[in-house]
């Protein structure tokens, strides 16, 4: 069976607070890229938190793209 592509973005901003994950200008959201494995998508949100530790309302996430594609589907990978 070959390997199921699954599809993580990586983003980042500055928040309002520490304690929220809500942003404070949306229009300033970094997207920084899409992923096609779990690893490569750490690897990338490590690199930008990284690069952001002297912000403590900077944060990046990652988000399991494929998971809100396809919600109906039974996948514990990454």
């Amino acid at each position: 069976m070959p390997h199921r592509q699954l599809l993580h973005l990586v983003i980042g901003g500055e928040l309002i607070d520490v304690d929220t994950v809500e942003f404070r200008d949306l229009s300033k959201i970094d997207l920084v890229g899409a992923y096609p494995s779990y690893q490569e998508a750490v690897d990338a949100w490590r690199a930008k938190a990284q690069s952001t530790v002297d912000n403590a309302l900077m944060r990046y996430f990652i988000i399991h793209a494929h998971k809100l594609l396809d919600p109906d589907t039974d996948d514990h990978d990454h």
